[in-house]
């Protein structure tokens, strides 16, 4: 029984895998806001995007998040199959290449798809909203390192003393 359960988890996540780089190659994009972060979001709320743009925008984000629903799903039950295994399970070690090898292709493929969206969305944009963008983005870029050098300056101090 635990043979035919190993073998038949193995040869699901070696379909989700072949399944996902098909279709990431193929799709190019990848799915909701959620992928390009909070700040992205919050900069491209403070342009002043007409209704139109804010439409063409909306339409490329989820476009792109329910064209890559079905592998996403996939890459879940392959995660939550490998973690329902125990470590003397038979087939234990290739469910983990495997899971290793299906979440190293979905990383290529986010960072493709994200660059993939960033650039539709980029080419919605005016030119004075392009300027504007670049400003929010060396803005957010100086915080970082102010936000960095404080941090160095004052590091948290350690409170690993036991008191009886």
């Amino acid at each position: 029984m635990r043979k035919s359960i190993s073998l038949g988890l193995i040869l699901a996540s070696a379909v989700a895998v072949t399944t996902f780089a098909a279709t990431a190659q193929s799709a190019g994009q990848h799915g909701g806001w959620h992928s390009h972060g909070h700040g992205q979001m919050m900069a491209l709320n403070k342009l002043n995007l007409t209704d139109a743009q804010r439409a063409q925008i909306k339409q490329i984000v989820s476009g792109s998040f329910t064209q890559n629903k079905t592998q996403r799903q996939a890459l879940g039950q392959q995660r939550s199959a490998f973690e329902s295994m125990t470590p003397d399970q038979v087939g234990y070690q290739a469910a983990a290449a495997s899971l290793a090898q299906a979440e190293g292709s979905a990383a290529q493929a986010r960072v493709q798809q994200r660059a993939n969206i960033t650039a539709q969305i980029y080419a919605v944009l005016t030119a004075p909203q392009k300027a504007q963008l670049a400003t929010f983005k060396t803005q957010q870029q100086a915080r970082k390192q102010q936000w960095q050098q404080f941090k160095a300056q004052h590091p948290v101090s350690s409170t690993s003393s036991t008191t009886p």
